[in-house]
């Protein structure tokens, strides 16, 4: 008996040990608490059926707010006509890595992937964001054969902004400059008396000037991208 009791705390040991981060690993938690997403997602899906999208963006609720938020005048000008927008309020990286695996985006055909994700993670170190942000690239990449992805470094908030940089500098050598580009925005956020230029009262969020900042910056990519030559 005592043999197999050390036995058994052995194995839990080396399970633990063996076990990624809790990022690396899918969870449906967020999506099953937010019901009114689910029912808009199966419409948006709905009405955007039979249209062509090069991209689609990923992230939490500031990519969702692009849609429906300060972002929206944005969105309508730049994305509406050819992008899928992937986002969910309070996502963290898991939980976009879960939505991607399971809801039905495959029949999307998008070049390019904008992936903006990991606010919600400042309760993580910066290596277990990094971790999990890198199998969601995967995950995308499995998704979508030969798509082009777009990282976007975190931007600065309330939330998480001791964590900011090392976050960023853990993530932007994710990037290989020919399927993945790390773009860091986050210099253009530029700090005030009391708070971020681009961000609502709530030190999290963009008003419609972030959104205009990260449309140019992330424009300009898009179009260095789009005219680099195909690599063989």
């Amino acid at each position: 008996m005592k043999r197999l009791l050390i036995t058994a705390l052995l194995a839990a040991s080396l399970n633990t040990a063996w076990a990624g981060p809790e990022t690396t690993v899918a969870s449906d938690r967020n999506y099953q608490a937010r019901v009114p997403y689910q029912t808009y997602f199966g419409d948006y899906v709905a009405l955007k059926k039979g249209q062509a999208f090069d991209l689609i963006f990923i992230g939490d609720s500031i990519t969702e707010q692009w849609r429906w938020g300060a972002g929206s005048p944005v969105w309508k000008q730049h994305y509406e006509h050819r992008a899928f927008n992937f986002g969910l309020g309070a996502d963290k990286v898991q939980h976009a890595l879960w939505r991607l695996e399971n809801l039905p985006v495959a029949g999307l055909a998008p070049k390019v992937a904008v992936l903006m994700i990991g606010t919600n993670n400042m309760s993580d170190s910066p290596e277990d964001i990094s971790a999990g942000v890198k199998v969601l690239i995967g995950a995308v990449q499995n998704k979508y054969p030969g798509i082009k992805v777009v990282l976007m470094g975190v931007l600065p908030s309330r939330r998480g902004v001791d964590k900011m940089t090392p976050t960023n500098a853990q993530l932007a050598p994710l990037a290989d400059n020919k399927s993945i580009f790390f773009l860091d925005i986050s210099a253009k956020f530029s700090r005030g008396e009391d708070n971020w230029k681009g961000l609502s009262k709530d030190q999290l969020h963009l008003t419609a000037e972030g959104y205009e900042m990260w449309a140019a910056e992330l424009n300009a990519l898009l179009a260095s991208i789009a005219a680099a030559p195909a690599k063989k």
